[in-house]
């Protein structure tokens, strides 16, 4: 995978591969860039780059544990499994733009800087979606003996 122009970061690509539509890469670069335009207006007095604020928000949001089901003798249990590191990267990326596309907001970039600043301070959707998957790890931890 080749690094993005403007940032020279493999992530980035990864996250506009996540976004992008139909194959429309140029334009799925075009809004990120734009959102974090957006992001870097919205957070001046932080005193960090847009690109800081995007990675800080994708940590905040990445789950350390998952529930997998899984099935023993007739009764189907919510069994707590570590995430994979590669597995962590993905699902923080994916969480963040179903969210983005989720919510209210006139373009598609303003919605995902909305959901970034979010992120960013710990709130929005994709951070609860963390919360809630951490949430159901630790209310099925008497299962852990069923991992596979």
């Amino acid at each position: 995978m080749l690094p993005d122009p403007k940032y020279t970061d493999i992530e980035v690509t990864r996250f506009v591969n996540n976004m992008m539509y139909q194959g429309k890469k140029s334009l799925a670069f075009n809004i990120f860039y734009d959102a974090l335009s957006i992001v870097e207006e919205k957070t001046k007095d932080t005193g960090k780059t847009p690109l800081e604020i995007w990675k800080k928000a994708l940590e905040n949001i990445t789950p350390m544990v998952e529930v997998k089901s899984r099935r023993v003798g007739g009764a189907t249990f919510q069994v707590p499994q570590e995430v994979r590191p590669e597995r962590k990267v993905s699902l923080s990326m994916k969480n963040l733009i179903l969210f983005s596309r989720k919510r209210a907001g006139k373009s598609m970039a303003e919605k995902l800087a909305a959901e970034i600043v979010a992120a960013y301070k710990e709130e929005g959707a994709a951070f609860k979606r963390k919360e809630d998957m951490h949430r159901m790890a630790e209310a099925n931890k008497a299962f852990a003996h069923f991992r596979f």
